[in-house]
């Protein structure tokens, strides 16, 4: 087997787009020579920061349209209008936009793809520690974010009774017990 590219692109055509995603239509061809399209969306990497304090960690909760529900997860997302910044750079302004939290630490501790059928988007995860209290500057679309602090139990809980369903907050949730397990 090859390690090559198992598709090729021939053809690709921008279907939408707006201040947040492209949304893109390839026509491929596979390794038998069949061809196809396949559907992508394209947006930047993003930042998920993990808040941690004492036995527990600092989350925000709010509505998410496309599920149609509340769910808690860790701080995240990405520079307005589809900026590129700094790994870094995200992720303090993701804490400070949604939290009001400054962190005096910063510690990288993971990538991630956060869908890679669909996208070439991934996710730095990032321990915030050293935790200093400000007012948060949230968007428009999370006027009704609250925040709250999780212990580790509840954390647990939570992810057990679907009241935390964002993989991407799970995920930052096992990277962050990877790391605290090689230490």
């Amino acid at each position: 087997m090859s390690d090559g590219p198992a598709v090729r692109r021939l053809a690709s055509r921008v279907v939408y787009e707006n201040a947040w995603m492209t949304i893109r239509e390839d026509e491929v061809e596979r390794l038998d020579g069949s061809r196809g399209i396949y559907g992508l969306v394209e947006k930047t990497d993003f930042a998920v920061v993990v808040p941690a304090e004492g036995d527990g960690f600092h989350m925000v909760e709010e509505y998410r349209y496309p599920i149609g529900r509340r769910t808690w997860n860790f701080p995240q997302g990405s520079l307005p209008g589809r900026r590129r910044g700094t790994p870094e750079e995200v992720a303090r302004h993701e804490l400070a936009e949604e939290t009001g939290f400054r962190a005096a630490t910063l510690t990288p501790i993971g990538f991630l793809h956060s869908s890679h059928g669909m996208s070439g988007q991934g996710c730095h995860v990032f321990l915030a520690t050293g935790l200093v209290p400000g007012e948060h500057a949230r968007e428009p679309e999370e006027q009704d974010m609250r925040q709250g602090f999780v212990t580790r139990a509840e954390f647990k809980r939570l992810v057990r009774e679907g009241s935390i369903t964002d993989d991407s907050t799970v995920a930052a949730y096992t990277l962050l017990t990877l790391y605290e397990e090689s230490r």
